[in-house]
């Protein structure tokens, strides 16, 4: 049986392609270990295949990646595998040097356009070293992953290598329950719009979403998951006097978030084109959305307008206005014999937009690796 070793720095319970990814190679080509490192806030872990996670001294910062890369090449060096998976930039240089060292074969997953991370902004000195690092490795590589085109096509422009292309969508999702507006507390009479996710950061548009919902009338706004703008969120509701108009709900379960997203008049996705990963970004939030059957609204990147536009499963933006913003949503909303013909577009989309449909490029690429 073979032994395929996956390695990743984020905390295993919040990286959901790589447990999708996972899920995937345990059940149709052997016996999967993914090695990640444990938190103090990390959750317990319950997998189906078989995990590590390291307690590290550090945890940001310069020592943090120094630590984690060498505790990860010698326990690399010395477990059973056949395969390696790196999963990003930052896991890349132990696995590679760990898969020339012992003749392992070899597969990368990187998970964005690591150079372009808004972290890596302003910091030359940083991004000088993982441009090394990469310049070093990525023309030695031959199983390639990536999540979207548009990153393939920068990969490809500047290494010449052909990626494989796997977008991190969620499973399909069987609603075992369908819980009430008034069962989750949620007022009948108003329509109601989401933003949810782990990632609702400054400058990603919830601000102007708050700001909007001035001129939204009879409507709810939840924003439901995590971020660094949360703590500054209801301010702005206080300034704009939209106080009962804005719900916030903290993160919840996957399930029990998508009874509210089910329940939704519109989903919202509002990244600005701040960065190069925001620009080609394919946010989770997006399939959600559409398992849901809930019809999205969301701004003019190029992978979202893409998916939007193809499956004619919502509307697109162009500039975080707010009143523009609230003049589109409110045609959007108020409109019953759209808003059925989006979530119609939505349930066809749903078929073809999920994991079970993707994992069958991860089927290929691992078939390739293994033999």
């Amino acid at each position: 049986m073979n032994r395929i070793v996956f390695a990743v720095i984020n905390d295993l319970v919040t990286d959901q392609r790589v447990h999708k990814m996972a899920t995937t190679v345990n059940r149709n080509f052997g016996d999967v270990l993914v090695i990640g490192r444990k938190l103090k806030t990390s959750l317990p872990l319950k997998r189906d295949y078989r995990t590590s996670r390291m307690w590290l001294v550090f945890t940001k910062g310069p020592f943090f990646y120094a630590e984690f890369n060498i505790r990860l090449f010698f326990k690399l060096l010395f477990t059973r595998c056949d395969v390696l998976v790196s999963n990003d930039l930052d896991t890349l240089a132990p696995c590679f040097l760990v898969s020339k060292i012992r003749g392992k074969r070899l597969v990368y997953d990187t998970h964005e356009y690591f150079l372009g991370m808004p972290e890596l902004e302003g910091r030359e000195l940083v991004k000088k070293v993982w441009l090394v690092i990469e310049k070093a490795i990525f023309p030695h590589l031959t199983n390639i992953i990536t999540v979207n085109q548009s990153i393939a096509n920068l990969y490809a422009q500047q290494y010449g290598k052909k990626l494989a292309v796997v977008r991190n969508i969620a499973p399909r999702f069987t609603f075992t329950e369908n819980k009430t507006r008034e069962e989750l507390g949620i007022d009948p009479d108003k329509k109601m719009l989401i933003l949810q996710g782990a990632g609702i950061n400054i400058h990603r548009g919830a601000e102007e979403m708050i700001e909007a919902m001035q001129f939204i009338d009879n409507a709810i706004l939840y924003i439901i998951g995590s971020g660094d703008v949360f703590p500054l969120l209801p301010d702005l509701v206080k300034r704009y006097n939209v106080q009962g108009r804005v719900i916030f709900i903290n993160r919840m379960p996957y399930a029990q978030l998508m009874q509210y997203t089910r329940c939704a008049d519109l989903g919202l996705s509002l990244d600005k084109d701040t960065n190069i990963n925001y620009r080609f970004s394919l946010p989770n939030k997006l399939f959600d959305y559409i398992q849901a059957e809930t019809p999205v609204f969301a701004s003019d990147l190029p992978e979202i307008a893409r998916i939007v536009n193809t499956y004619q499963v919502g509307a697109i933006f162009s500039v975080h206005n707010p009143n523009a913003m609230a003049n589109q949503i409110s045609d959007i909303i108020f409109n019953d014999k759209l808003l059925e013909t989006l979530k119609q577009n939505c349930k066809t989309a749903a078929k073809e937009l999920c994991w079970e449909v993707e994992e069958e490029v991860v089927k290929k690429v691992y078939k390739r690796a293994i033999l």
